[in-house]
């Protein structure tokens, strides 16, 4: 079997706490190097904290931020990246030279090189950008990998790109579950008191986790992203208790047929790991399927059907959708 070894971490980041957030992804980068790990993925914003910045002004949101890659979080990521012969990516707040913020995925190889990927949907903040751009590049196992964070997710066509410029992995830093969604029938809001009684009473808890506002939700979508685009997935996500929400951690590891390698529903900090059987991929169903596309035809794809809002408005808003009085002409 040609195969690499990869793993997806779920933790419960301290909000602003640097040196704590790093301290957690050292303590699992050795670890995972002990396993063979050659691909390490940690949750989005995990350096820097996630859902307590959303209620950060802009001074706040700046005392957090960093530069990718001259940042000291990244160069640390960078010298464990060199230390254990391994590629491991973590979110964090970027501060960019134009002086915009990013919600922000970094990615150090090996080699000392570091990609970054900012979120395209970032809704956190009207202080934090949104990318516009798509991350996918080579690494030394000749395994190509892309990146979307969170929210990026979620609309196919992110992932349906990210595919078509070749990646064979995906890594999906996430901070999600336990979520106030508007939808009534998506995720929904967990008792923060299960996630602090988590010792005394782990069922409840994890009940919550595999249920409807964690496990039960992403296995509505998350394996079709795999298997209808033909690559592996890392899912990376919080876990615990974050500024009033509970992340459900889930850390996943998915094949190209959307199929579970490894999973984790405990409530604690946790690592996932998987060899990923690169030999799946040339035949796997989503990349044969892709091979029969019309493109001709998806030109409405790109077409604004006059009702699009940013993320953050979209994200946060409570109003209905009406379906659009008619669609774009056909091409």
């Amino acid at each position: 079997m040609n195969a690499i070894t990869c793993a997806a971490v779920q933790f419960h980041h301290a909000p602003g706490d640097k040196a704590y957030n790093l301290a957690v992804v050292e303590r699992f980068a050795a670890e995972a190097r002990g396993l063979g790990v050659k691909i390490l993925a940690f949750p989005e914003m995990c350096l820097t904290g996630y859902w307590h910045a959303t209620k950060l002004d802009r001074d706040g949101l700046e005392a957090l931020a960093e530069p990718i890659p001259e940042g000291p979080s990244i160069r640390r990521l960078r010298e464990l990246a060199v230390g254990h012969d391994m590629m491991i990516g973590a979110g964090l707040i970027e501060r960019a030279p134009d002086g915009r913020l990013f919600n922000a995925y970094a990615v150090a190889l090996p080699d000392g090189v570091v990609h970054r990927h900012r979120k395209i949907h970032a809704f956190e903040s009207d202080h934090v950008a949104a990318g516009d751009q798509y991350t996918v590049f080579e690494t030394p196992w000749g395994v190509r990998v892309g990146v979307l964070i969170c929210y990026d997710n979620n609309i196919v066509e992110n992932v349906r790109a990210t595919a078509l410029l070749g990646a064979d992995v995906l890594l999906a830093p996430h901070q999600t579950g336990g979520c106030d969604s508007r939808s009534p029938h998506a995720m929904g809001l967990i008792d923060p008191a299960l996630w602090e009684r988590r010792d005394a009473d782990p069922a409840a808890i994890e009940a919550e986790f595999r249920g409807p506002k964690g496990r039960e939700w992403l296995l509505r979508w998350l394996p079709s992203r795999a298997h209808d685009n033909g690559l592996f997935i890392l899912f990376a996500n919080g876990v615990g208790e974050d500024a009033g929400e509970v992340r459900t951690g889930n850390a996943m590891i998915l094949d190209p047929y959307g199929r579970i390698l490894a999973e984790t529903w405990k409530a604690e900090d946790r690592v996932v790991v998987a060899d990923l059987d690169l030999d799946l991929l040339p035949l796997c169903t989503g990349r044969r399927w892709i091979r029969g596309r019309r493109p001709e035809l998806y030109g409405l794809l790109t077409q604004p059907l006059g009702h699009e809002l940013d993320p953050r408005a979209a994200r946060f808003s409570r109003a209905a959708v009406e379906r659009p009085p008619s669609g774009p002409a056909a091409p």
